[in-house]
């Protein structure tokens, strides 16, 4: 190491102090040859080495030669060395290097200058220079290019001058404009635009090299997220000369990588142009239409349309970036999508519709990419698009079973409904169930948010195999049992699938989902079958099922309850909540939408984005990316497999989000509010004629037995989900321990206990409330008592007054038959008496009256009492008064 240190300070030595000019170059070509070589030297060079040759690149101009060597030594410098070994913990010297070199303005000013000298090598090795420092250093030199006045168009002019500085300065342009937005404007304004096309052009187009490669990528780098660019190209230059490039020409058979790069590259382009500025307000991003618009005036479906579906030749990578450019282009946009579904292909007298084709690619092709890519088309072709939707609805007309037999190319003169229902039945006999999917995928586009197209789709049947031994059953009935023998499918060749089994029931499950979802009629076609039911319970708890289909099966039971406008019992919401408490438990149940909500997807699940940046790095293996259904699945419960990301799309994540949450809130309420078992009548809160008061008491007993009985089986069965939730607490937390930490559960588990607490406390409440009740009826029914004694005895006062009138009367005759004394005048004296039997008659009647008020206000006070409690005051005042004569000391105390 000392060695290196000395040497290169000894070169270095020699190159500011040498008198000889030979030798001086000579130390430098020696000095550029060790630290191109070595570790070391790069080291050192950096401790000491750049006064001495910036100093050089400053002074010595006219020595070109000199000029020469220190720029290229500068470039070994900050390039790594490839066969170098260096630890983790040491510094890598050419990074170090780079940032020494870009500390100071000064020095990226003077590698600029030098852009302007006349010697080729001089303006070579300072791009090579310029492209090593952003490559290490990259938002010091962006910087420092911004700074510095016409920095970004020195380096356009060198897009004119001879090919190989050109191409030098083509990629360190690429380099530049990745992120910074700035530089973009700069570039755009000096003219880039027009170089890149007219450089595209001077290559060949798509036929071209790499440098095509790069002069896309610069053009992509320029279009991405900025929507002024956008607009400036279109306003300027047009489209006309992107699309161009891709006319397929001469040797339209053959695919070279390069020409293929090339394509996805001008893919990609108009991908970023069809999906305009995704960080704008989607009701101001008007650009993103406008070029969507200005794309197919110009006739860019058409050679889409050769690049997807007519040029089966071509690598799947383009097919599979047409298809989708395809689908962005008529997403949300009626005219392009009226264009789509106009389109024919083919020649006279084999024509058919581009749909058409779109969907035998769907069914017929062996790359999931390409199957997926396809899929896409519809997915854009009906997001909200109910005209379009029913149109294709409406070609769902079963054909003879004849025709269902036949093999899939024989569906070229089909409808492209009876095309689709052929794919949904070809694959039964084989038990090739992959087909059957991807048909159902289509399906699921056309049925979504379409409540029409959903109530057409419930009126196919499908005939049975073997017409003699079986009835037409309905397609959703048709499409459960393919759920059912999906776990069990086989490829084509025979042997268990491993590959495409993972995402067969995912997407069988979402049709299913998508059907039922606000649509009566399908949950009702779904219950006919009482083994539907059965099997997803059993679905959601067998152990070999992802946490995907469990969380879509728990859905699917979920819409059931939700949807459910059945009365017929055992079908309707409270059976099918019941059937879920005892088969599988709550908890359980709902611990399949937790699992679901954490998984990878769910977690993940955002808005498309646009495509990484296609880089030189990236570019090869994107054209001849394998298919993801050729690599070896060997774990069939892989919940990270990148195809489940396309069937579990964001728009029906956040639509399962929401519907979970319906879900849970919905079965939670009818738990918690069974189904009542007594039938009330208001007759029976009425007392019969001729029934006794104390029959009438004995049943109103029996009627608030039979509530208790209501309120016991609730309590019984939180005290089940209370069993439930320790036995699960106990289970789950050894099982999930170490993915959840125990707190899976936790939400629900303190939901259901605060649910069980306030069930407790109402029991409670009501046991008090009952008991008050009680007692104030016992105290009425002793002031009832007392007031019928105060009576009683009123009417025995009255009878005594009444005997000695009758007594005064008899002597009153007496008298007057002996005649011996003067006779009173008796009719005074019984007129006086019964005046004053009178008076104290109605003296204690009056104070009767006033206590009987009295006690009638609290009765009302009561009885109001009684009702907002929910309690028939009829029925607990039957048979007052039969007790009569009990307690009088309290009733004397209440009178009191």
């Amino acid at each position: 190491m000392a060695h290196i240190d000395s040497y290169v300070e000894r070169l270095l030595d020699r190159i500011s102090n040498g008198v000889l000019a030979d030798d001086r170059r000579n130390a430098m070509a020696e000095l550029q040859s060790v630290v191109a070589e070595s570790y070391a030297a790069q080291l050192a060079f950096g401790a000491m080495g750049f006064p001495v040759l910036l100093s050089v690149l400053k002074e010595e101009r006219d020595d070109v030669e000199m000029v020469r060597g220190a720029l290229e030594t500068l470039v070994s410098a900050l390039n790594p060395i490839d066969h170098a070994r260096v630890s983790k913990n040491e510094v890598e010297p050419a990074l170090m290097n780079s940032d020494l070199l870009s500390r100071e303005l000064e020095n990226i000013s003077l590698l600029l200058s030098l852009l302007s000298e006349d010697d080729f090598y001089v303006r070579y090795y300072t791009l090579q220079l310029l492209t090593a420092l952003l490559t290490n250093s990259p938002n010091r030199l962006q910087e420092a290019i911004l700074t510095i006045p016409r920095g970004v168009t020195g380096l356009m002019d060198m897009l004119m001058d001879r090919e190989v500085i050109r191409n030098e300065a083509l990629l360190l342009l690429t380099y530049l404009t990745r992120e910074a937005k700035e530089i973009q404007k700069i570039v755009v304004f000096e003219g880039a635009f027009e170089k890149i096309f007219s450089i595209i052009k001077e290559e060949g187009g798509s036929e071209g090299g790499v440098v095509v490669q790069d002069c896309l990528e610069l053009l992509n780098n320029l279009l991405r997220n900025n929507a002024s660019n956008q607009v400036l190209l279109r306003e300027t230059m047009g489209f006309d000369s992107l699309i161009s490039i891709l006319k397929l020409r001469g040797s339209t058979y053959k695919f070279t990588q390069q020409k293929t790069i090339n394509l996805v590259g001008v893919l990609d382009t108009i991908g970023l142009l069809l999906h305009g500025n995704p960080e704008a307000d989607p009701g101001k991003d008007t650009d993103r239409m406008v070029n969507k618009t200005v794309l197919v005036q110009k006739k860019v479906l058409d050679h889409l349309l050769m690049l997807a579906v007519e040029s089966q030749w071509a690598p799947v990578a383009v097919r599979c970036m047409a298809l989708r450019c395809i689908g962005d282009l008529v997403v949300n946009h009626p005219k392009n999508r009226d264009a789509l579904a106009s389109k024919v292909l083919g020649e006279e007298p084999q024509v058919e519709p581009a749909l058409n084709s779109i969907l035998r690619i769907i069914l017929r092709t062996s790359s999931m990419q390409e199957f997926f890519a396809a899929d896409s088309v519809f997915k854009s072709f009906c997001e909200k698009n109910p005209e379009g939707q029913t149109m294709l609805a409406s070609t769902l007309i079963p054909q003879p079973h004849s025709m269902f037999r036949a093999p899939l190319e024989e569906d070229v003169n089909m409808s492209f409904g009876s095309m689709l229902l052929h794919g949904l039945t070809l694959s039964e006999g084989d038990g090739d169930l992959e087909t059957c999917c991807r048909a159902a995928s289509v399906l699921s586009h056309i049925l979504k948010d379409n409540f029409q197209c959903k109530e057409m789709v419930l009126q196919i049947d499908i005939e049975a195999p073997t017409p003699s031994l079986g009835v037409p059953e309905p397609l959703m009935h048709r499409l459960v049992k393919y759920l059912a023998l999906a776990s069990s499918m086989k490829s084509k060749d025979g042997k268990a699938s491993t590959s495409g089994s993972f995402y067969v029931r995912p997407i069988l499950l979402k049709l299913l989902v998508i059907w039922l979802s606000d649509c009566q009629r399908a949950v009702e076609c779904f219950l006919d079958s009482r083994p539907h039911l059965t099997y997803l319970l059993e679905l959601i708890s067998n152990p070999t099922a992802t946490i995907c289909v469990k969380g879509l099966a728990a859905v699917l039971i979920g819409e059931c309850v939700i949807y459910n406008k059945i009365k017929e019992s055992g079908r309707d919401a409270f059976s099918i909540v019941d059937t879920i408490s005892q088969k599988n438990g709550l908890t359980s149940f709902f611990l399949k939408f937790d699992e679901m909500q954490k998984s990878l997807f769910f977690t993940s699940a955002k808005p498309a984005m646009p495509r990484k940046p296609l880089t030189r790095s990236t570019a090869a293996s994107m054209s001849d990316f394998e298919d993801v259904d050729e690599i070896e699945v060997t774990d069939q419960k892989n919940e990270d497999h990148p195809m489940l990301a396309m069937v579990l799309d964001s728009q029906f994540v956040f639509f399962v989000k929401e519907l979970e949450a319906n879900i849970r809130e919905q079965i939670v309420e009818i738990y918690s509010q069974p189904k009542n078992q007594v039938a009330v009548f208001p007759a029976e809160l009425e007392q019969s004629s001729g029934e006794s008061d104390i029959d009438y008491i004995q049943r109103l007993k029996r009627f608030t037995e039979k509530q208790c009985l209501e309120i016991q089986d609730l309590l019984s069965r939180n005290s089940i989900l209370a069993e439930d939730l320790a036995k699960r607490g106990g289970n789950v937390s050894s099982q999930v321990e170490h993915k959840t930490s125990g707190g899976v559960e936790r939400p629900h588990v303190d939901t259901l206990r605060r649910e069980l607490h306030e069930s407790s406390q109402r029991l409670e409440t009501l046991k008090t409330e009952k008991t008050k009740i009680e007692a104030e009826a016992s105290k009425h029914r002793n002031i009832a008592s007392k007031l019928e004694s105060d009576l009683k005895s009123l009417s025995d006062a009255y009878n005594c007054l009444e005997q000695a009138n009758f007594q005064l009367e008899r002597e009153v005759k007496a008298l007057k038959s002996g005649g011996a004394v003067a006779i009173p005048d008796v009719e005074a004296i019984k007129a006086e008496a019964r005046e004053e039997a009178q008076k104290e008659s109605e003296a204690e009647l009056n104070d009767l009256l006033v206590c009987l008020g009295q006690e009638q206000s609290k009765v009302e006070k009561l009885s109001a009492r009684l009702l907002e409690l929910g309690e028939d005051v009829d029925k607990l005042l039957e048979g007052i008064g039969d007790d009569m004569g009990l307690q009088d000391d309290d009733g004397e105390d209440d009178e009191d």
